[in-house]
Protein backbone atom coordinates (compact mmCIF):
# COMPACT_ATOMS: atom_id res chain seq x y z
CA UNK A 1 0.00 0.00 0.00
CA UNK A 2 1.23 3.74 -0.70
CA UNK A 3 2.34 5.13 2.22
CA UNK A 4 1.04 8.67 0.50
CA UNK A 5 -2.69 7.12 0.35
CA UNK A 6 -3.46 6.21 4.17
CA UNK A 7 -1.52 9.41 4.92
CA UNK A 8 -3.74 11.91 2.19
CA UNK A 9 -6.78 10.23 4.00
CA UNK A 10 -5.75 11.10 7.33
CA UNK A 11 -4.75 14.60 6.50
CA UNK A 12 -8.15 14.82 5.34
CA UNK A 13 -10.17 13.43 7.69
CA UNK A 14 -7.94 15.88 10.19
CA UNK A 15 -9.58 18.68 8.66
CA UNK A 16 -12.77 17.52 8.82
CA UNK A 17 -12.53 17.43 12.65
CA UNK A 18 -10.52 20.65 12.62
CA UNK A 19 -12.76 22.60 10.85
CA UNK A 20 -15.68 21.09 12.77
CA UNK A 21 -17.41 19.72 9.71
CA UNK A 22 -17.08 16.79 12.25
CA UNK A 23 -17.91 17.86 15.51
CA UNK A 24 -16.50 17.13 19.14
CA UNK A 25 -18.21 14.57 20.90
CA UNK A 26 -19.52 13.26 17.60
CA UNK A 27 -19.02 9.92 15.40
CA UNK A 28 -16.92 9.82 12.46
CA UNK A 29 -18.29 7.93 8.99
CA UNK A 30 -17.89 4.48 9.57
CA UNK A 31 -15.30 2.55 7.96
CA UNK A 32 -17.27 1.16 5.18
CA UNK A 33 -18.64 4.70 4.22
CA UNK A 34 -14.95 6.27 4.11
CA UNK A 35 -13.74 2.87 1.96
CA UNK A 36 -16.28 4.39 -0.30
CA UNK A 37 -15.32 8.06 0.20
CA UNK A 38 -11.47 7.25 -0.81
CA UNK A 39 -12.14 3.95 -2.69
CA UNK A 40 -9.48 2.43 -0.83
CA UNK A 41 -9.35 -0.81 1.48
CA UNK A 42 -10.23 -1.15 4.72
CA UNK A 43 -6.80 -1.29 6.43
CA UNK A 44 -6.12 1.77 4.57
CA UNK A 45 -8.72 3.52 6.13
CA UNK A 46 -7.90 1.51 9.42
CA UNK A 47 -4.55 2.81 9.69
CA UNK A 48 -5.33 6.72 9.01
CA UNK A 49 -7.85 6.44 11.76
CA UNK A 50 -4.64 4.93 13.73
CA UNK A 51 -2.86 8.32 13.03
CA UNK A 52 -5.94 10.67 14.13
CA UNK A 53 -5.92 8.41 17.44
CA UNK A 54 -2.58 8.33 18.23
CA UNK A 55 -2.65 12.34 18.02
CA UNK A 56 -5.41 13.06 20.52
CA UNK A 57 -8.27 13.52 17.91
CA UNK A 58 -10.71 10.62 17.39
CA UNK A 59 -11.29 7.66 20.37
CA UNK A 60 -12.44 4.39 18.75
CA UNK A 61 -15.40 2.90 20.51
CA UNK A 62 -15.30 -1.27 19.73
CA UNK A 63 -18.72 -1.64 18.09
CA UNK A 64 -20.03 1.70 18.14
CA UNK A 65 -17.67 3.80 16.12
CA UNK A 66 -15.01 6.39 16.46
CA UNK A 67 -15.54 9.20 18.15
CA UNK A 68 -14.30 12.97 17.60
CA UNK A 69 -12.25 14.02 21.20
CA UNK A 70 -10.36 17.00 19.64
CA UNK A 71 -11.43 20.43 21.06
CA UNK A 72 -9.55 23.32 19.52
CA UNK A 73 -6.29 24.30 21.95
CA UNK A 74 -6.30 28.08 23.35
CA UNK A 75 -3.35 29.49 22.25
CA UNK A 76 -2.21 30.32 18.74
CA UNK A 77 0.30 27.83 18.85
CA UNK A 78 0.10 23.99 20.42
CA UNK A 79 3.40 21.97 20.07
CA UNK A 80 3.63 18.20 20.47
CA UNK A 81 5.19 16.55 24.19
CA UNK A 82 5.61 13.58 22.48
CA UNK A 83 6.65 13.85 18.92
CA UNK A 84 9.60 15.68 16.95
CA UNK A 85 8.33 18.60 15.03
CA UNK A 86 10.71 20.69 13.12
CA UNK A 87 9.81 25.00 13.78
CA UNK A 88 7.54 24.63 10.09
CA UNK A 89 5.80 21.52 10.61
CA UNK A 90 4.41 22.16 14.11
CA UNK A 91 3.20 25.61 12.33
CA UNK A 92 1.90 24.12 9.31
CA UNK A 93 -0.24 21.73 12.04
CA UNK A 94 -1.60 24.88 14.02
CA UNK A 95 -2.03 27.22 10.66
CA UNK A 96 0.65 29.73 10.90
CA UNK A 97 2.71 31.79 9.07
CA UNK A 98 6.21 31.41 10.19
CA UNK A 99 9.27 33.55 9.32
CA UNK A 100 12.78 32.24 10.84
CA UNK A 101 15.31 35.40 11.88
CA UNK A 102 18.97 34.13 12.47
CA UNK A 103 20.66 36.21 15.29
CA UNK A 104 24.09 34.16 15.70
CA UNK A 105 26.23 31.21 14.03
CA UNK A 106 29.42 30.64 15.05
CA UNK A 107 30.98 27.76 15.91
CA UNK A 108 32.95 26.65 19.38
CA UNK A 109 34.56 23.82 20.91
CA UNK A 110 32.85 22.80 24.35
CA UNK A 111 34.44 23.63 27.53
CA UNK A 112 33.24 22.09 31.33
CA UNK A 113 30.53 24.93 31.73
CA UNK A 114 29.01 23.42 28.14
CA UNK A 115 29.28 19.76 29.30
CA UNK A 116 27.42 20.33 32.34
CA UNK A 117 25.07 22.02 30.98
CA UNK A 118 24.66 20.35 28.00
CA UNK A 119 25.70 17.05 27.83
CA UNK A 120 28.22 17.26 25.24
CA UNK A 121 31.88 16.43 26.10
CA UNK A 122 34.16 18.60 26.72
CA UNK A 123 36.29 18.87 23.48
CA UNK A 124 33.56 19.03 21.56
CA UNK A 125 33.37 20.70 17.98
CA UNK A 126 29.85 22.68 17.88
CA UNK A 127 27.84 24.63 16.12
CA UNK A 128 26.23 27.53 17.98
CA UNK A 129 22.96 29.10 16.77
CA UNK A 130 20.73 31.82 18.04
CA UNK A 131 17.49 32.23 16.09
CA UNK A 132 14.16 34.07 16.81
CA UNK A 133 11.21 32.08 15.30
CA UNK A 134 8.30 34.82 14.18
CA UNK A 135 4.41 33.26 13.98
CA UNK A 136 1.97 35.36 12.11
CA UNK A 137 4.68 37.78 12.12
CA UNK A 138 5.07 37.84 15.60
CA UNK A 139 8.67 37.16 17.32
CA UNK A 140 7.75 34.83 20.21
CA UNK A 141 10.28 31.67 20.52
CA UNK A 142 14.05 32.58 21.23
CA UNK A 143 16.21 29.16 20.28
CA UNK A 144 19.54 28.45 20.89
CA UNK A 145 21.14 25.47 19.79
CA UNK A 146 24.53 23.55 19.85
CA UNK A 147 24.96 21.26 17.22
CA UNK A 148 27.78 18.60 16.78
CA UNK A 149 30.12 19.60 14.37
CA UNK A 150 31.03 16.09 13.71
CA UNK A 151 27.54 14.30 13.80
CA UNK A 152 26.02 17.45 11.76
CA UNK A 153 28.74 18.52 8.74
CA UNK A 154 28.99 21.99 7.25
CA UNK A 155 26.26 23.42 8.64
CA UNK A 156 25.41 27.02 7.10
CA UNK A 157 23.54 30.45 7.94
CA UNK A 158 20.99 29.54 4.83
CA UNK A 159 20.22 25.99 6.58
CA UNK A 160 19.57 27.49 9.66
CA UNK A 161 16.57 29.52 8.54
CA UNK A 162 15.39 27.20 6.38
CA UNK A 163 15.22 23.94 8.26
CA UNK A 164 18.35 22.25 10.21
CA UNK A 165 16.39 19.01 10.17
CA UNK A 166 15.63 18.97 6.92
CA UNK A 167 19.28 19.03 6.00
CA UNK A 168 20.14 16.24 9.00
CA UNK A 169 17.34 14.27 7.22
CA UNK A 170 17.85 14.34 3.65
CA UNK A 171 21.25 15.87 2.76
CA UNK A 172 22.92 13.92 5.50
CA UNK A 173 20.98 11.10 5.51
CA UNK A 174 20.27 11.20 9.80
CA UNK A 175 17.33 9.19 11.50
CA UNK A 176 16.27 11.71 14.21
CA UNK A 177 14.98 9.01 16.58
CA UNK A 178 14.73 10.22 20.15
CA UNK A 179 14.71 13.93 22.13
CA UNK A 180 14.37 14.21 26.03
CA UNK A 181 12.93 17.36 27.26
CA UNK A 182 12.38 19.08 30.07
CA UNK A 183 10.17 21.87 30.55
CA UNK A 184 10.55 24.89 33.08
CA UNK A 185 9.10 28.66 33.47
CA UNK A 186 11.71 31.23 33.76
CA UNK A 187 12.35 34.66 34.16
CA UNK A 188 13.30 36.77 31.08
CA UNK A 189 16.81 37.76 30.73
CA UNK A 190 17.93 40.97 28.44
CA UNK A 191 18.59 38.87 25.71
CA UNK A 192 14.92 37.56 25.47
CA UNK A 193 13.86 41.19 25.92
CA UNK A 194 16.06 42.68 22.72
CA UNK A 195 14.57 39.71 20.65
CA UNK A 196 11.21 39.32 21.81
CA UNK A 197 8.11 41.34 22.08
CA UNK A 198 7.04 40.44 25.37
CA UNK A 199 4.17 42.40 26.08
CA UNK A 200 4.61 42.86 29.51
CA UNK A 201 5.70 39.34 30.15
CA UNK A 202 8.47 38.63 32.89
CA UNK A 203 8.63 34.84 32.34
CA UNK A 204 8.92 32.33 29.51
CA UNK A 205 8.13 28.74 28.93
CA UNK A 206 11.03 27.16 28.57
CA UNK A 207 11.76 23.65 26.86
CA UNK A 208 15.56 22.20 26.93
CA UNK A 209 16.02 18.85 24.82
CA UNK A 210 19.04 16.28 24.05
CA UNK A 211 18.33 15.30 20.54
CA UNK A 212 19.69 11.71 19.86
CA UNK A 213 19.95 9.92 16.11
CA UNK A 214 19.71 6.07 14.99
CA UNK A 215 23.42 5.54 16.88
CA UNK A 216 22.37 6.83 20.30
CA UNK A 217 24.56 9.65 19.63
CA UNK A 218 23.41 13.10 20.99
CA UNK A 219 23.52 15.57 17.66
CA UNK A 220 22.17 18.78 19.12
CA UNK A 221 21.17 20.67 22.26
CA UNK A 222 18.50 23.28 22.16
CA UNK A 223 16.63 26.01 24.32
CA UNK A 224 13.88 26.68 23.51
CA UNK A 225 12.22 30.19 25.10
CA UNK A 226 8.57 30.49 24.45
CA UNK A 227 6.24 34.06 25.12
CA UNK A 228 3.80 32.64 27.41
CA UNK A 229 0.62 33.80 24.80
CA UNK A 230 2.00 31.21 22.87
CA UNK A 231 3.14 28.81 24.64
CA UNK A 232 1.42 25.21 25.22
CA UNK A 233 2.98 21.79 24.99
CA UNK A 234 -0.09 18.71 24.42
CA UNK A 235 0.35 15.14 24.29
CA UNK A 236 -2.22 11.98 24.67
CA UNK A 237 -1.67 9.62 27.52
CA UNK A 238 -3.52 6.23 27.63
CA UNK A 239 -3.72 4.27 30.94
CA UNK A 240 -2.91 0.55 30.60
CA UNK A 241 -4.38 -1.40 33.65
CA UNK A 242 -2.22 -4.00 34.82
CA UNK A 243 0.98 -2.09 33.62
CA UNK A 244 1.59 -0.03 37.20
CA UNK A 245 4.10 -1.44 39.49
CA UNK A 246 4.49 -0.83 43.37
CA UNK A 247 7.12 1.67 42.32
CA UNK A 248 4.86 3.55 40.30
CA UNK A 249 3.95 6.68 41.29
CA UNK A 250 1.08 8.94 40.02
CA UNK A 251 0.36 12.36 40.21
CA UNK A 252 -2.95 12.92 39.26
CA UNK A 253 -4.90 10.82 41.62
Amino acid sequence: MPRSKFEAIYRELKDDVESGRVPYSGLMPSENQLIVRFNCSRNTVRRAISMLTEEGYVQPMHGRGVRVIYTKPSTPAAFLIGGIETFSESARRNNLDTTTRLILFTELTADERIEKRTGFPKGTELYYVQRVRLLDGEPCIFDVNLFSKKLVPNLTSEICVTSIYDYIERVLGMQIVMSKRAITVERVTQVDEENLELNGYDCLGVVTGQTFNSEGMMFEYTQSRHRPDYFMFQTTAMRHRGRMNDTSVLDNG
